[in-house]
């Protein structure tokens, strides 16, 4: 039976532990035990952090597995290339996942490769922005989920964002963006030896200023076709740029209102928030996480999308608490799929582990509220 390697043990990666399992496949799920909910599922758990990736490659070694992965966490990324480069297994290269899994390199890089994105600068000792037009973003360089990101409209709130943002940061380093202003997308990819197949394209809906948290998640998105098509074409461009050559990509954009693409980041892993999971194969028919963890093991099949349907997710916090009825009554909704109350009490969102549960829904057009 096949060996598989999983960084990362949350209820991010469960989707993906129990996916191998139907596949037949033994799994070996490494995390810190606490909120490893992973663990009862997976064939074989270990209490390490998965930024040990020294300690993470002898036990890989050890049991000789045959691939390794993870999905929608940055933090595991580099640990998967890592211990896939040392084994000779399918995966990106482990300088090039540093790279995708910090902001400040990633804007380096696309500079690098005219990718359209936003002026920045990182917020070091020495840093200016009084060429930068006002309003600015300033967000952490290594974190995802939107956490210690905030919008400054003037230059008297910018010392305390960016002690927000450093302090939020695994490095205590953040970077400081000119703000686009506009319509949110991001989409999602797999990578063959260097070929990108887009998958899907999701419009998002995010809270408002500063926190920008995301509240609702929809495929396929309803932009003008033309559009989609200039998204799709930096897409590549990033995905190129980043030299993610195996493997899920979770590309965000911005869109201003005349229609000009911004790349925002670019996840070298699958997007979070039960779009690379659940969404993509609501929508699609596509089995996204059974396609990562094919080429993980060094299998690939170009992508079929065989299913043409709308799906998305909505997020229940103090803001959305119109939400609240519609998921406790979830089973009178032919469209949800999946629900959970994940917290009774609801919080003032200023990053995803604000909220407080969920909806997931399929239909035959978008299911709006």
């Amino acid at each position: 039976m096949k060996k598989l390697a999983i960084i990362g043990a949350s209820y991010l990666q469960l989707p993906l532990v129990r996916r191998a399992k139907e596949m037949g496949i033994v799994t070996h799920c490494f995390a810190w035990e606490d909120g490893a909910i992973c663990k009862e599922v997976a064939d074989f758990f270990y209490p390490i952090s998965i930024l040990e990736k020294e300690q993470i490659l002898e036990i890989c070694q050890r049991v000789s597995i045959d691939g390794i992965t993870t999905i929608a966490s940055d933090a595991a990324v580099p640990t998967v290339c890592f211990v896939a480069g040392k084994m000779g297994l399918t995966g990106n290269a482990y300088e090039d996942a540093l790279v995708a899994t910090d902001k400040y390199r990633m804007r380096q890089r696309f500079a690098d490769y005219s990718v359209n994105s936003p002026r920045f600068v990182i917020a070091n000792e020495n840093y200016s922005v009084d060429n930068f037009n006002y309003p600015l973003i300033v967000k952490p360089t290594d974190r995802s989920g939107s956490r210690g990101v905030k919008k400054i409209e003037h230059s008297d709130e910018l010392r305390e964002a960016v002690a927000r943002a450093q302090n939020e940061s695994f490095t205590h380093h953040a970077i400081i963006e000119e703000y686009i202003s506009g319509s949110e997308v991001s989409v999602e990819s797999i990578s063959w030896e260097g070929t990108h197949f887009i998958l899907a394209i999701t419009d998002k809906i995010t809270t408002e200023e500063p926190y920008f948290v995301e509240l609702e998640h929809h495929q396929p998105s309803i932009l003008f076709a033309d559009v989609q098509q200039r998204i799709k074409t930096e897409t590549l461009k990033a995905l190129s740029a980043l030299h993610i050559n195996y493997g899920a990509s979770h590309a965000e954009f911005k869109i201003t209102d005349d229609g000009k693409v911004f790349a925002i980041e670019v996840g070298a892993r699958m997007g979070g928030d039960f779009i690379g999971s659940h969404l993509v194969k609501l929508s699609t028919g596509y089995d996204f996480v059974e396609a990562v963890i094919d080429i993980a093991l060094g299998q690939f099949k170009e992508p079929e999308l065989p299913q043409h349907k709308s799906s998305g997710v909505y997020f229940l916090c103090k803001e959305t608490a119109h939400l609240l009825p519609i998921i406790q009554n979830a089973g009178d909704y032919n469209e949800i799929v999946e629900s959970e109350i994940t917290d009774n009490e609801l919080h003032a969102i200023q990053c995803s582990a604000d909220r407080s549960g969920y909806f997931i829904y399929q239909a035959e057009k978008r299911f709006k509220l």
